[in-house]
Order: structure tokens, then C-alpha cells, then sequence
């Protein structure tokens, strides 16, 4: 199947469960019109029907809450509140049963003929999470997803025209997390300002930081791995975004400005003017430690290169 922009991996954890947030993303997509034909037959049924009997809920009761605007970890508690909560040593069990669905087992047949029919041969697909991820153009092997690591977060940052949103996007579909776009954190008047050409102050960007702060932060307390796209030019601003250093990476995008000015020059529907680069490569502090991209290579490249990076 196409990769379904807002669907995640099963392999992604909410509240420490697997499975759980792809569930919740096929309602909301499903309702908003955005789920592709392909996944209608089976909602409700199959892996949600055992996320729902794990958590003692019905599916059609679930509805109700994520319809309603309910954020991940707020549908979770009232599955708690209706189902009862689940310990840590329940989750563990649950989790590596779901995940080794295919392994070995009574739908091993199953899966060897759905690789089949996607077209999916010569792939090292073990489990129906690694079928699902490798047909929607994720690759559960080359992340590790069956490890269940904390959640992180990886921040990429750089000047304007450097690709953030659109290698951020890239990395995100790859490693099957969700991405912030710090661009859709901030309010109209800076919009506004840098529309204008009027490069933002400090105080303009505090509020936007601490918007972006408190979305990372919610994230990762709820056990979901994030990849956030923000320029974050300054070390100031990056001590603001980062409350444990430890479960956030930071990629810098970094180009020849020749090529940022052409990136910039050629892009229309952005409300970042072109003449604000200057100012940006101005106030560029340069992160210590961070993994470093050459904007001249392909999304593509950059995102194995990310991802080299991080198993090593």
C-alpha cells in the first residue's frame, strides 16, 4: 500500500503499547476521509480487535473519544478508566506477542503469501509489523523498531531553503514517528512579520519556542519518538527545546548559501521570505556534537545517512 501521510507504525509506542497510536490514526483518518480503501475492511477487526480485548474496551466505544479531539494519552487513560489499567508486566507480555505475529506461527502462511502478493520478496520480513512497515515504505529493520527503546526525538535544524521539513518528513515516514514542524507552532504576527521580510526577535520566538517545548516534552512522556524540524539557529534556542539531552539527537542541515539562495528563490506558498537569509546565516551558531547533513544530497541520501548514524 502507499505510504498514508499520518498513519503511524505499528511498531511506535503510545503509553508504552504497541499498536495502539496506528489504531487511533486510522479512526481519525477514516472519519476525515484520508484512509485509502485498502484499510476499510479490516478496522476494527484484526490487530485492533485485540488491542480493544487487551485493553477491555469495545471498538465502537473507542470511537467516541478519539472523534471527540481527544489527544493519544488522554484516549489512553479512559480506555483505563473503562477497561482497568494494564501494568508494565502486562504491556512487556502484550507488546512481544503482537510483535512476533507471523513469527513461527499459524499466520506464517499468511504472511508468506501476502509478501508475495505485494511484491515484497527478498525483504527481511519476519513478522506482519515488519510487512506493514515495509509495504508502506518504512523499514522496521534498518531502525531496529522490535527493540522498543525509549522514546527520542531528533531535532533537525538549519537556516532557511536547508530542507528541514522535507528531510524531517522524509525521516519521520522512514522511522515510522511523528513530525513537528515548528513552522505550524507559530502565531499569525510572526507569521506575519516574516512575510514581511522582518527577521523575528527574541521575544517574538520565546512563546513559539515554549509551544514547541511542550509538544516535544508531551511526546516523549507519552512514550512517542518524534522527529522535529526547526531551524533553532541559536544555543540559547536549542536550551529551550531540549529538557533531556540525552533522548534528543540534532541533525544540522548545512549547505553553500549559493544553493540556499536557489533553494529559497524557487519555492512559492512559504511565508519565510528569501531576503531573511542573511540574517539567519548571521545568527547561526553552530551546535557542538550534532550529526551534521550536506544539503546537496538527495532526502533520500540524508535520511540513510541519519539513520546510519544512529545504529551505529
Amino acid at each position: 500500500m502507499p505510504y498514508v501521510s499520518g498513519l503511524r507504525s505499528s511498531y511506535a509506542l503510545i503509553g508504552g503499547l504497541v499498536h495502539f497510536g496506528r489504531m487511533l490514526d486510522k479512526i481519525r483518518l477514516h472519519a476525515s476521509g484520508r484512509l485509502p480503501a485498502d484499510y476499510h475492511a479490516n478496522l476494527g477487526g484484526g490487530f485492533d480487535a485485540r488491542a480493544c480485548l487487551f485493553l477491555g474496551i469495545t471498538y465502537a466505544a473507542l470511537r467516541t473519544p478519539t472523534l471527540a479531539g481527544g489527544s493519544d494519552e488522554e484516549i489512553l487513560a479512559w480506555c483505563h478508566t473503562q477497561g482497568g489499567p494494564r501494568t508494565d508486566a502486562e504491556k512487556e507480555i502484550w507488546n512481544r506477542f503482537m510483535m512476533k505475529i507471523g513469527w513461527r506461527d499459524d499466520r506464517t502462511p499468511v504472511l508468506h503469501r501476502r509478501i508475495a502478493e505485494f511484491g515484497l520478496g527478498g525483504l527481511p520480513i519476519e513478522t506482519i509489523f515488519d510487512l506493514n512497515d515495509f509495504d508502506e515504505g518504512r523499514d522496521p529493520v534498518t531502525r531496529r523498531a522490535w527493540e522498543l527503546k525509549p522514546a527520542r526525538a531528533i531535532l533537525i535544524m538549519g537556516v532557511a531553503g536547508s530542507g528541514k521539513t522535507t528531510v524531517g518528513r522524509a525521516l519521520a515516514r522512514t522511522l515510522g514517528w511523528r513530525l513537528v514542524d515548528a513552522d505550524d507552532f507559530h502565531p499569525a504576527a510572526n507569521v506575519a512579520k516574516m512575510r514581511s521580510g522582518a527577521p523575528l526577535t527574541d521575544e517574538d520566538r520565546g512563546p513559539w519556542l515554549a509551544a514547541l517545548r511542550a509538544e516535544i516534552d508531551r511526546g516523549l512522556a507519552t512514550d512517542e519518538s518524534l522527529v522535529v524540524a526547526c531551524s533553532a539557529l541559536k544555543d540559547r534556542y536549542r536550551t529551550l527545546l531540549i529538557g533531556d539531552p540525552s533522548r534528543i539527537t540534532i541533525v544540522h542541515l548545512t549547505g553553500e548559501p549559493s544553493l540556499l539562495r536557489a533553494r529559497l528563490a524557487a519555492r512559492s506558498g512559504h511565508f519565510m521570505n528569501p531576503g531573511l537569509l542573511d540574517s539567519q546565516l548571521a545568527d547561526l551558531e553552530v551546535p557542538a556534537g550534532a550529526l551534521t547533513g550536506d544539503i546537496a544530497l538527495s532526502p533520500r541520501d540524508l535520511v540513510s545517512s541519519i539513520c546510519t548514524a544512529l545504529s551505529s
